[in-house]
């Protein structure tokens, strides 16, 4: 198994259809980029009518996801393109609780999770509409309530 010391937030940068586009995802990433494998461990995506967390590669690989810092770290991808639109809310917690779950297994912090655009200042991921700050502290907050929005779904 990996021994992270980060978690990486990125956005597919794609519109999320309510289809399973992380098969799209990993398709270009192996058949076009010519990796062996999707380049994140995670993804965060509405399939239906729920947002489900799709596994990419194993744990026990490094991703192919932030040039530098992949040995190193757990790649998410949050499928959606939040540079113009906002995070949807129940994306979001079900990030909240894949994040609280992998900084439990891994002793990591909320000062261990990090946007990709503040390893690549060419990048935006996971989007400017995505508060990074706001995200840090809700990942405090479930963990001293125990919960994260009991009145929804998640």
């Amino acid at each position: 198994m990996m021994k992270p010391t980060k978690i990486i937030l990125h956005c597919s940068d794609t519109k999320d259809s309510g289809t399973v586009s992380w098969g799209a995802i990993r398709t270009y990433h192996t058949n076009t980029i010519g990796w062996k494998d999707i380049g994140y461990h995670f993804g965060i995506e509405l399939v239906g009518s729920y947002y489900e967390i799709l596994l990419g590669r194993l744990l026990t690989e490094p991703g192919a996801h932030c040039e530098g810092h992949n040995a190193d770290s757990i790649g998410i991808c949050f499928v959606g393109a939040f540079d113009t639109e906002a995070v949807p809310a129940k994306q979001w917690d079900k990030g909240i609780k894949l994040v609280r779950w992998l900084m439990t297994i891994f002793n990591l912090t909320n000062r261990d999770v990090y946007g990709h655009r503040e390893f690549n200042k060419q990048k935006t991921c996971p989007g400017t509409k995505f508060n990074l700050n706001t995200f840090r502290v809700q990942l405090i907050e479930s963990d001293i309530i125990g919960i994260i929005h009991p009145e929804r779904d998640i």
